[in-house]
């Protein structure tokens, strides 16, 4: 796992340079989650490190494969200096702890919702995922393991949730796109839904 997480963070500082905080979680039975803070000009991008340690687990399966399956670490990037955004960080180690704790395979189009916000004032309360090998390109490990994806997070509000969950990712993504929507924008109000 050391190993892995070398890379991982390797994989990190080349896209993202040198992180200029890290804060570190730890869940009773779990292993620790870390979160790096990168500064990008207006933009902060927090991304965990922990989470790629062992492949996400499908929770109906009897027995869990040492090093078989899905690997993901998350990013989330949004604008400096609008919102107290450094409140994110347990919210974040809690979410990528979320395959361990609750045998979730974190993949793009799901959603993680926290039920609370995601720091103090925030609007959103939960995250889309996104599809990898934009930002921090797919990092390849030996074989049989599967290559760690780095998912960047998409901070959803309620109504956004809500109408994901009846409508999909996709068109929520498309919703987005047409209005033009900041998703770094920490203060952001929910896209037009009607």
């Amino acid at each position: 796992m050391a190993e892995i997480l070398a890379l991982v963070e390797a994989r990190l500082r080349s896209a993202l340079g040198e992180p200029d905080s890290r804060a570190d979680v730890t869940f009773l039975g779990t292993d620790r989650i870390e979160v790096l803070r990168f500064l990008d000009g207006d933009i902060v991008r927090y991304a965990t490190l922990g989470m790629s340690g062992a492949p996400m687990a499908d929770p109906t399966s009897p027995l869990a494969d040492p090093v078989k399956g899905s690997r993901a670490e998350l990013v989330l990037s949004v604008r400096g200096g609008l919102a107290a955004t450094d409140q994110v960080l347990r919210p974040l180690a809690v979410l990528g702890a979320s395959p361990q704790v609750e045998g979730l395979i974190v993949a793009p189009g799901a959603s993680l919702d926290l039920g609370e916000p995601l720091w103090a004032g925030a609007p959103f309360t939960s995250v889309l995922v996104a599809e990898s090998g934009g930002l921090v390109e797919d990092l390849e490990l030996d074989e049989p393991m599967d290559p760690v994806r780095f998912l960047p997070l998409l901070p959803m509000t309620r109504n956004e949730a809500a109408w994901k969950r009846v409508r999909g990712a996709q068109e929520l993504q498309e919703r987005w796109l047409t209005h033009g929507t900041d998703l770094r924008d920490p203060l952001r109000t929910s896209v037009p839904l009607d």
